[in-house]
């Protein structure tokens, strides 16, 4: 049967007004490392919005995702503090600022973990399926799913089309991260395709586990996952990160592999049982027809710790109009030597990478985010596009009123002990406000309701 005409598009999270460097992600090393150091908001949603007009620029599909209201005066609520929302944020601030840190993080920037996007060419019902994720294993990013499932209602509203997901239960046997853990590969985009779940361990399975820190993404929550998208067994595959990657910093799997149509460029310690991994996404699009192609980085090249310094394996791995591929890497891959001498070799290995565009992301970095963190994949036939939430796709216009909103409302500076500040509050309600009609959204938000 004939591929539908499709195409990938990439649904950037826009930064949000909070964006802090308070480390909350334990096992994540950039989050970590950079914990408490000053962040500058305004320059971080300014280099979010620029790869994102860059590639709609160059003819691939850019949508746009909003900001969670933050800080989440739910979260502080639900805890146990009280008063005016003023008095509410003084009260964490004194008693328990780790709460405030985890309810004011702008972590839903990287919207990478906002969902689990099966296409409709893969689906039992023929709809593109959503899954939020529950992303149960840290406080800050667990309060994010129903907020979440609200803004993809918005922008994917036409129930015909699409199927939007509630997150699967909040417990550590279904932790769910998201597309981070999620590939797919088909011959086209509109074409049946096999889609890829990479799990951390298994919460009722043997097998090995990482020691230093914790796995994310569960065996049972991806199979919950394709089972909501009415996956069938022919057409999904799991497979195990491997544990000493993750004891290495490897939090999501985006973080050491990314796949592209037939294309999978990873590390060579990213699975276990690495070859059988292959052999198994071999033989199940080979029974469809479709070629693949592992392009594996030698450890002798790339170490684990230049992958996790660099965010090499975090990139962006996109099909152009003319059906070259382009690997869209952070600045950092430059100022690594090593990175930079195998990115400037791949010519010469006639891989099926053709050019590398590099992008400045600094501040997103430094909170443990690449380009692949800050994108969600939405595979759309020209019926499915149309039906989306038209404001949101990127464009000149919209670019322009994106970054003057920033100018207007954005810090460009915010230390962790800022968020103390009453003030953040009514400015981020404020910038959102405004944002939800730019956007065309309506009423997402608790405060607007």
């Amino acid at each position: 049967m004939q591929a539908s005409k499709a195409f990938e598009a990439n649904f950037d999270g826009l930064v949000g007004p909070t964006h802090n460097y308070a480390g909350l992600s334990f096992g994540n090393v950039a989050s970590r490392s950079n914990e408490k150091s000053v962040a500058n908001p305004k320059a971080a949603a300014k280099q979010g919005l620029r790869k994102m007009k860059q590639l709609a620029d160059l003819g691939f599909q850019q949508g746009v995702l909003p900001p969670l209201e933050r800080p989440s005066i739910k979260l502080l609520r639900a805890v146990g503090f009280s008063g005016d929302d003023a008095s509410v944020i003084a009260r964490a601030a004194r008693e328990a600022p780790e709460l405030l840190a985890a309810a004011s993080s702008a972590s839903a920037m990287w919207t990478a973990n906002a969902a689990t996007v099966s296409p409709s060419a893969d689906t039992e019902d023929g709809r593109v399926h959503f899954t939020p994720a529950n992303l149960a294993a840290k406080l800050h990013r667990a309060i994010e799913h129903g907020e979440t499932r609200r803004t993809l209602c918005a922008i994917f509203a036409d129930e015909a089309r699409f199927r939007v997901h509630h997150a699967l239960p909040g417990t550590p046997a279904l932790g769910d991260e998201g597309a981070a853990n999620h590939t797919r590969f088909a011959r086209e985009y509109g074409a049946k395709g096999v889609e890829f779940f990479v799990y951390g361990r298994s919460e009722y399975g043997q097998g090995p586990q990482p020691q230093r820190y914790p796995a994310r993404q569960t065996l049972e929550a991806s199979r919950a996952v394709a089972r909501l998208h009415g996956l069938s067994a022919e057409a999904t595959v799991f497979a195990q990160q491997s544990p000493d990657v993750i004891d290495a910093g490897v939090f999501h799997n985006d973080v050491i592999a990314v796949g592209n149509r037939t294309t999978l460029f990873c590390h060579e310690r990213a699975f276990v049982d690495q070859h059988k991994v292959y052999d198994e996404l071999r033989a199940k699009l080979g029974a469809q027809g479709t070629p693949f192609d592992a392009l594996e980085v030698p450890d002798s090249e790339v170490s684990v710790a230049d992958a996790v310094s660099s965010y090499l394996f975090n990139s962006q791995l996109l099909s152009s109009a003319d059906g070259r591929q382009l690997l869209v890497v952070p600045q950092e891959c430059r100022e690594n030597p090593r990175v930079a001498a195998y990115l400037d070799s791949l010519a010469s290995r006639k891989t099926p990478i053709d050019e590398v565009l590099v992008f400045d992301l600094r501040e997103s970095m430094k909170n443990g985010g690449g380009p692949a963190c800050l994108r969600l994949r939405v595979v759309l036939d020209d019926a499915e596009r149309a039906a989306v939430n038209p404001r949101a796709w990127m464009n000149d216009a919209l670019f322009t009123q994106l970054d003057a909103w920033i100018d207007k409302h954005y810090r460009d500076r915010l230390a962790p002990a800022d968020l103390a500040d009453p003030k953040l509050l009514a400015e981020s309600r404020a910038a959102l406000d405004e944002l939800t009609t730019i956007l065309g959204l309506g009423a997402v938000y608790d405060f607007q309701r």
